[in-house]
């Protein structure tokens, strides 16, 4: 399993449930137009959270937002 997840959650509940669980995150960004992507440090971390926000799950294409702008140092 990857240890990234794309859900339709917002940036605040995807942190909470991370800190109740002690899953360590890697990587947290935005999704536009809704949603939030999210880097585990595991495989096994992203498999319990996968459990948990299972009717959540994005599916298919989304729209990413870049971490850094172009050119930026």
């Amino acid at each position: 399993m990857s240890r990234a997840l794309n859900l339709s959650a917002t940036r605040a509940e995807v942190e909470a449930t991370a800190l109740r669980q002690k899953a360590r995150i890697t990587s947290i960004e935005s999704l536009h137009p809704a949603g939030t992507r999210v880097v585990f440090a595991s495989a096994d971390a992203a498999a319990q959270f996968a459990r948990a926000f299972k009717s959540q799950i994005l599916e298919g294409r989304i729209t990413r937002t870049p971490l850094r702008t172009r050119g930026a140092p």
